[in-house]
């Protein structure tokens, strides 16, 4: 390990309390170093643009912020970018992956876990604490949403019903229970209340 050239480290942090800790940690070890703090989507686009960091630590949740979709920015204009995502929320991390993160650990994380976590992404690797691998495996298992079930099951969730969700989209109603029975049937759910349910658990739809 080169000590000369330690792991140069991007933290989102909003919390604080949570932000010095993680500081705290990070920089007691010598091959890690933080190089900047962002407590914002646009503080944190703006500081992996100057800083250009090997990882960047990024909570999911910055106040009225997304982080995730702060990430899929960072990783739209530098694909080579490795982002981590830090969060209290299990339900977030397949929403996570496919915006780009290649790291999905817990806050609840023991201190050596997430040292490992952040030098495993690192060297290339992706990292997802155990307490989330069963239900990213469960949601990979199942076949993926389209962009357009999706659009319907966010309509449901919202409360709209048939009749109005063929108007917002401009399809029929006939098309808009098709594609309920599809994604009832991907989700293994037994009613459109329970697809939602269920996509919420597994991050496909947001409160």
């Amino acid at each position: 390990m080169n000590l000369s050239a330690p792991i140069r480290i991007l933290c989102v942090e909003d919390h604080p309390v949570f932000w010095e800790g993680l500081r705290f940690i990070v920089n007691s070890e010598p091959d890690l170093a933080v190089v900047a703090h962002a407590r914002s989507s646009d503080e944190a686009i703006a500081g992996f643009r100057v800083h250009r960091p090997d990882v960047t630590l990024m909570d999911v949740r910055l106040g009225e912020d997304d982080g995730v979709a702060a990430a899929a920015a960072i990783v739209k204009e530098f694909p080579w970018a490795r982002v981590m995502m830090l969060t209290t929320f299990e339900s977030d991390v397949q929403r996570a992956l496919k915006a780009g993160a290649v790291g999905y650990v817990l806050k609840s994380t023991p201190q050596s876990e997430l040292l490992e976590a952040i030098r495993k992404v690192h060297a290339g690797k992706k990292y997802v604490s155990p307490e989330v691998a069963a239900l990213l495996a469960d949601s990979v298992a199942e076949e993926d949403l389209t962009a357009r079930e999706l659009e319907v099951l966010s309509l449901v969730q919202h409360g709209l019903r048939t009749k109005h969700i063929a108007d917002r989209l401009g399809i029929g109603e006939a098309t808009v229970n098709f594609h309920l029975k599809n994604l009832t049937g991907k989700l293994q759910a037994n009613d459109r209340a329970h697809a939602v349910t269920i996509a919420l658990k597994r991050g496909l739809l947001r409160l």
